[in-house]
């Protein structure tokens, strides 16, 4: 972040631990579509995802007058929304991942047959990335999508900086064989 953004969030991080609704609402702007994007594909459901988020932001809200500068919002946000989402997956046990047509896509125009082989492999992919555990997964979707650093992402979950890189590596790994296994079923079906 440059200077200027940085003061800027610290001013507005100010004024709502002073209860200014105005300064919260814009650090919520900000920080919304990364955490809704996170808790997302932690939970696999988009109306959970967006209850585990309200929860998150109403409870940052809540404890915003006690937030220290030791962390940096964006990690106190995420880790509060990451705790959330589990909160939500343990009440939840029964949750099925989310229909494939709502993946985001890119906006090219495909032929028919590269358009349902793309919604297949992202399929396999969120499949797959789903069926890890819950504690690797936090690890991969807040390295993999949200670009957090190996220490962000240790503060975030409150983790050592070691079971970090472990869990990732867990998750790269049963990821690769996941999907080795679906990707080359399905080019074996398409071939």
């Amino acid at each position: 972040m440059e200077t200027k953004t940085i003061q800027r969030e610290i001013d507005l991080v100010n004024s709502a631990r002073r209860g200014d609704r105005g300064a919260y609402a814009e650090l919520v702007r900000r920080n919304y579509p990364g955490v809704i994007r996170t808790v997302y594909h932690l939970c696999g459901d988009e109306h959970l995802a967006e209850d585990a988020a309200q929860e998150a932001f109403l409870k940052a809200w809540q404890h915003m007058p006690t937030y220290q500068h030791r962390s940096s919002l964006k990690n106190w946000l995420y880790r509060i929304a990451v705790n959330a989402a589990l909160d939500k997956l343990r009440s939840e046990p029964q949750l099925t991942v989310q229909d494939v047509d709502e993946l985001d896509m890119p906006d090219y125009k495909p032929g028919p047959e590269a358009i349902m082989e793309r919604k297949e492999r992202a399929a396999a992919v969120h499949q797959a990335v789903w069926s890890l555990p819950v504690a690797s997964r936090s690890v991969l979707v807040l390295r993999e999508l949200e670009r957090f650093s190996y220490r962000e992402i240790a503060e975030t979950l409150d983790i050592p900086l070691g079971t970090v890189m472990s869990r990732l590596n867990y998750a790269r790994e049963r990821l690769r064989e996941l999907l080795k296994n679906e990707l080359g079923q399905m080019e074996d079906n398409n071939g």
